[in-house]
């Protein structure tokens, strides 16, 4: 008997198959994954422990077995075909479903110059296997872009004393998603441990000596890493006929074009106020995104509504991101100490908070804020910046008011 299909074992896709069984559905699932390990997690691939790479299992196999979810690993699905209502699998086999789940992810962005096979991708177990590996006997590394995924792994390489580059198109690095103020001073902590910069220059080729820039010079690297970030997985949508854009386009359900079949995590952009589609790269968000789903799958009509967030470890630094911080945004600073607070206001409401400070200091704040954030409130920018008042009483302020 058909019942649900979720195509991707990630967390998106796996989270949303445990979710369907706590909200009372009984039929049958089936989780398709490409990989041929149990869910994993995926931020713990750059932080290597003891000089080994990390898989931190999403779930074991007894909680599959024991939720009743069928884990197909190892494979991959050739053709959805949405008026029949069946995926085909890649050994041939074809899948019925009632509904569908493309929880498809994402992929590494492809370099396009001679020798872009030389690079290593940096996004699955396996990749972090083939770089972490080498470390102890690769004496320089060449990360070719500065995003968060690059800078992150430029910090772990440099904590175990390797020479790192860092080549970025871009005039600054991590310039898409973090705050300028912050993305300003993790350039500076990087530089201060010894990462170099080639900034404003693109890639001509790759060789055995190193990275050729396109202003002629030449970066030697024993190892060279791509993280020029992903691109939504969206090849089974597009052949099977779905709206896309810049990833699955769903609407505030997560419902696709196509019936009964929902799209959620990285390769899904969710419609937004204004007739936009934005897709959302967490890990926060795949399980909230997954929840949703989950839900909507079963016949509950729940908008998704959860607040972006993410964060990134870089050496002793944590940076955490709530909200979608615009540069139209009126900004607030808040100092503590070593540690600092950003808010952003939009009309003079708070729309996004961000902050940057020792390892896991700020996350109360964070939290905090989103909470201020979700309750809507047009603070008093002096309270804002004031690091006298404590959020938690301004959230209860706000509230009684």
């Amino acid at each position: 008997m058909s019942g649900i299909v979720i195509i991707g074992a990630g967390e998106c896709g796996t989270r949303a198959a445990f979710a369907l069984r706590e909200t009372g559905y009984s039929g049958s699932i089936t989780l398709l994954g490409a990989e041929p390990h149990l869910p994993y997690e995926r931020p713990p691939l750059s932080k290597p422990m003891d000089g080994a790479v990390q898989m931190k299992l999403i779930c074991a196999e007894d909680a599959l077995t024991s939720a009743q979810i069928e884990y197909l690993r190892g494979v991959s699905v050739s053709e959805l075909d949405a008026d029949a209502a069946a995926v085909t699998l890649d050994n041939g086999q074809v899948l019925a479903y009632e509904k569908l789940l493309l929880a498809t992810g994402a992929r590494p962005r492809r370099l396009g110059c001679p020798g872009a096979g030389r690079a290593r991708d940096f996004r699955t177990h396996a990749d972090a296997e083939a770089i972490f590996s080498k470390a102890g006997i690769t004496r320089s590394v060449a990360i070719i872009g500065g995003g968060l995924i690059g800078m992150e792994l430029a910090s772990v390489l440099r904590g175990k004393d390797i020479a790192v580059s860092v080549i970025e198109a871009a005039p600054k690095p991590l310039g898409r998603a973090v705050p300028p103020r912050f993305a300003d001073k993790l350039h500076a902590r990087h530089s201060s441990e010894g990462v170099i910069f080639h900034l404003g220059r693109g890639v001509v080729a790759i060789d055995d000596d190193g990275v050729l820039l396109s202003d002629g010079s030449l970066v030697r690297a024993d190892l060279v890493v791509s993280a020029i970030g992903v691109t939504p997985e969206i090849t089974l949508a597009e052949q099977a006929g779905l709206a896309i854009g810049n990833g699955i386009l769903t609407d505030r359900h997560l419902h696709t074009s196509a019936p009964n079949i929902f799209a959620a995590g990285d390769c899904a952009a969710v419609s937004q106020q204004g007739g936009i589609h934005t897709r959302f790269e967490s890990w926060r968000n795949a399980r909230a995104q997954a929840e949703t789903a989950a839900r909507n799958m079963i016949g509950i009509a729940e908008p998704f509504t959860a607040i972006p967030w993410f964060w990134s470890d870089q050496y002793d630094l944590g940076l955490q991101v709530v909200g979608l911080p615009q540069p139209t945004h009126e900004r607030v600073i808040r100092s503590l100490g070593d540690n600092e607070l950003e808010f952003y206001l939009d009309d003079g409401r708070l729309v996004a908070a961000a902050g940057l400070g020792t390892g896991n200091s700020l996350a109360r704040d964070i939290k905090l804020a989103e909470m201020l954030i979700a309750a809507g409130i047009h603070p008093d920018p002096a309270a804002l910046a004031d690091p006298d008042l404590n959020l938690k009483a301004l959230l209860k302020r706000e509230k009684a008011a």
